[in-house]
């Protein structure tokens, strides 16, 4: 009990140091008199400490060198560990502000590495001391030996002092450690709520390392003190990330568009790209990578709902071009993350930013023939009634004359004229950041020439012999596109 109060104290000052130390590291604040020495600082004190319990009757001469040899080891990584952190604290402003996630990566993985063989040693150190590593199959008298720890009772049985169960040596090691380090699980706790302070993405980093550490861990004892306390933390650390997800739904809800200025890219969607990414690149073989896919199922459905809300209450962008831009932008980044739970997803998003451009070039293109696709849509119209195509043109308001009419609104100059407003409109509607013009007027060209088409069809079939023809030609069209492409 001497021991385990003693050590407490120690460890407690000294742990409680060295996370301040970190947390400084993690905000880029500097504190006067604060090093990164805290941790070696501590072994010559646990040093005298164990001298001064075994004096010099050298009965516990390997165990207690072995833990001095792994403490000046551990020393001399501690300070080479040390020192990568303080030379982290030096880094320019300019690298700080590419690498400051990847800063907080290595200091947290680092404050677990320095914790690890702390706690291990200590474990490998009072199992020794304290003979609770015997070996079993000797029968003998069963004795009680009864032992007080943090004021409750502890016994333990003994057969001819062999240890009767290893479960009960188990429970006692991780009782005195949980004694000697009960200020690690709330150090660590406070290290992550600072972390998700200052970014809600360090929670994916933290899930990693942490689901490693706890993996490790469990695979050299899963029932050891370092074990169960990592464990508890990665429960912590796990609803932090869950709320990091959930935060980013909540945001998508809440977001409000201008009523001015055209809808663009919308920021939950870059956010989502932002998240992929950075996801991609910490979760690449991580233990819970299943964790990962969840969220991305959660996100991407949110994502979709809210880009359609947003479509459905623009008001200064048209609604299709809203999901065009959007689902083009969705489809580019799942293209190239290649996330494979997000198959579907990708799919859909491609077909939804195809038909959206579809329907926006069709509506768009209805502007510069409008009478002549009135015409034709009332010539279609007496079609569809039962009246036969070479008899349409018999009709008043579809006869020759008034055909010719209507094609001499559209000559050449006025069809450019036509198009040029048109893709002036297209132009004030896009967002540059997609970069999707010339796609669009790409698709406009070739709808234009596909209702061209159509339209001298009708001409050919409706009024047969009459020469009747356009005032322009599909290579006109093809001109006109390309001047006026060249032109903006």
């Amino acid at each position: 009990k001497n021991y385990m109060d003693y050590l407490s104290r120690l460890y407690e000052r000294e742990i409680k140091d060295f996370f301040e130390v970190a947390k400084i590291k993690m905000t880029g604040t500097t504190r006067e008199g604060k090093k990164f020495a805290t941790l070696p600082r501590k072994e010559s004190a646990v040093k005298q400490e164990t001298e001064s319990l075994h004096g010099s009757s050298g009965k516990l001469t390997g165990s207690t060198s072995s833990l001095n040899k792994l403490s000046v080891q551990s020393s001399g990584n501690r300070r080479s560990q040390s020192s990568s952190l303080l030379d982290m604290g030096n880094m320019s402003a300019s690298d700080l502000d590419v690498a400051d996630r990847t800063k907080f990566d290595k200091i947290f993985e680092q404050v677990l590495s320095e914790l690890e063989p702390l706690c291990l040693a200590e474990q490998d150190f009072i199992s020794k001391f304290f003979k609770l590593q015997q070996h079993q199959g000797t029968s003998g008298t069963t004795t009680n030996e009864v032992e007080e720890m943090d004021g409750v009772a502890l016994s333990r049985s003994y057969t001819s002092g062999v240890p009767q169960t290893i479960s009960s040596e188990k429970d006692m090691i991780r009782q005195m450690m949980t004694k000697i380090f009960r200020c690690i699980e709330p150090e660590l706790n406070n290290l992550i709520a600072l972390g998700d302070k200052i970014d809600s993405f360090n929670s994916l980093y933290m899930l990693v390392k942490m689901s490693h550490h706890v993996w490790t861990a469990q695979n050299v004892d899963p029932a050891s003190f370092l074990s169960t306390t990592l464990g508890n933390v990665l429960v912590t650390v796990k609803r932090n990330f869950d709320k990091c997800i959930s935060n980013q739904m909540k945001q998508m809800d809440e977001v409000k568009i201008s009523k001015k200025s055209k809808v663009g890219i919308l920021p939950f969607v870059a956010e989502f790209e932002e998240f992929a990414a950075l996801a991609e690149s910490i979760f690449k073989n991580a233990e819970r990578r299943g964790d990962l896919d969840k969220a991305y199922i959660k996100l991407i459905r949110a994502v979709f709902v809210s880009v359609e809300k947003v479509a459905n209450e623009s008001q200064k962008t048209p609604r299709d071009v809203v999901m065009m831009e959007n689902f083009h932008h969705i489809f580019a980044t799942l293209s190239r993350l290649k996330i494979s739970c997000l198959e579907a997803e990708k799919k859909e998003a491609k077909q939804k930013y195809t038909d959206h451009l579809q329907s926006y070039v069709i509506y768009s293109l209805g502007q510069p023939l409008e009478k002549l696709n009135h015409f034709f849509e009332g010539v279609e119209a007496r079609v569809a009634q039962g009246i036969r195509e070479e008899e349409v043109s018999y009709q008043l308001a579809f006869n020759k004359q008034e055909l010719r009419k209507v094609i001499k609104e559209y000559p050449g100059k006025e069809v450019k004229k036509g198009l040029d407003n048109l893709y002036k409109k297209v132009d004030k509607h896009l967002c540059e950041e997609e970069n999707l013009l010339q796609v669009v007027w790409h698709s406009m060209q070739d709808e234009f020439i596909r209702q061209y088409k159509h339209f001298e069809g009708l001409i050919a079939r409706c009024y047969p012999g009459s020469g009747i023809t356009m005032e322009f030609t599909i290579q006109d069209i093809l001109d006109y596109c390309s001047s006026i492409a060249q032109s903006h």
